[in-house]
């Protein structure tokens, strides 16, 4: 592809509560899958890189933990990941949900982000859930609050608004070269993904307890020509108890997950794969900065 001397290109980051959509708009905009997503809060716990280039600009989405108060080292590292994300990015999409009136920890996140100087869109998300008579007192509220670069209602789910709010993001880029191949999509690693797939079952499949105790590690993954890859991943708990429960009677309730994570990195890698799934204890791994650290949590990502 010829660039032209107009193109556009830059960093854009999503930031927000928790579960108000983030990983499921950046799903949409990219028209795959990349992050993975649950009805439970903090399900992503890593930046998600993902690149989006058209034929005169290049968006590069940094999908981010939610913003919240951390209470152990995972939440405090998953939140400076989103800090490092904003500090990346040239533009921050703002997500909230829609609602009758802006909600206080909307407001507590747009104060910090205020202090970075840089552009901030607001996206508010998931007005299929809401009457449409609430939507303009809302925009108009949030308006009176800050001079956004843009605000958009959006359903991130129901594809509604995206189009609006990349015409948004295109615009409001600096001219630069593309920082990545037009064919680029993201800077994570198969196993990364194999990985998440299995966290994301396990998020689906439990209650609130097991998935946040919960996180896996590739152990093996070994491409056989002709055969089944083999892929063994560890699943990591913090309790003989919450072990017991993963597992289940008879190993019943693993085995779904390894059923639910194998169809799906199946359809990610386009080749059959023999999934082996262990799961072990490691105690009160997520408030070990050595552990954390261990699992891949990092905010030392590169731009």
């Amino acid at each position: 592809m010829q660039f032209s001397d107009k193109f556009k290109s830059g960093y854009v980051a999503l930031v927000g509560q928790p579960n108000v959509g983030k990983s499921t708009l950046l799903n949409a905009l990219l028209g795959t899958k990349l992050a993975i997503i649950s009805p439970k809060p903090q399900t992503t716990r890593h930046r998600i890189l993902g690149v989006l280039t058209g034929e005169d600009y290049q968006i590069v989405f940094l999908d981010t933990p939610g913003l919240i108060k951390p209470q152990y080292e995972l939440q405090s590292v998953m939140v400076k990941a989103a800090r490092v994300a904003i500090t990346d990015a040239d533009v921050i999409v703002l997500m909230t949900e829609a609602g009758k009136s802006p909600a206080e920890a909307d407001l507590e996140i747009l104060e910090q982000l205020k202090s970075t100087g840089k552009p901030i869109l607001l996206a508010i998300n998931k007005i299929d859930l809401i009457y449409k008579d609430l939507l303009l007192p809302l925009i108009d509220a949030y308006s009176q609050i800050h001079e956004f670069l843009d605000i958009i209602p959006i359903s991130a789910l129901e594809l509604d608004g995206l189009d609006e709010l990349k015409r948004s993001l295109r615009e409001a880029l600096p001219e630069h070269p593309p920082y990545y191949p037009e064919d680029y999509l993201t800077e994570h690693s198969e196993r990364f993904f194999v990985s998440e797939i299995i966290r994301e079952k396990i998020f689906y499949l439990y209650g609130e307890e097991i998935p946040y105790s919960t996180t896996v590690e590739i152990v093996e993954f070994k491409e056989k020509t002709g055969k089944k890859d083999y892929i063994q991943a560890a699943i990591y708990v913090e309790r003989d108890s919450q072990r017991a429960m993963l597992i289940g009677k008879k190993g019943l309730a693993l085995k779904r997950v390894g059923q639910l994570a194998r169809e799906e990195i199946e359809q990610l890698l386009n080749r059959p794969v023999y999934l082996d799934l262990w799961v072990k204890v490691r105690e009160k791994w997520r408030r070990d900065p050595a552990a954390v650290k261990h699992f891949g949590y990092s905010t030392n990502l590169p731009k």
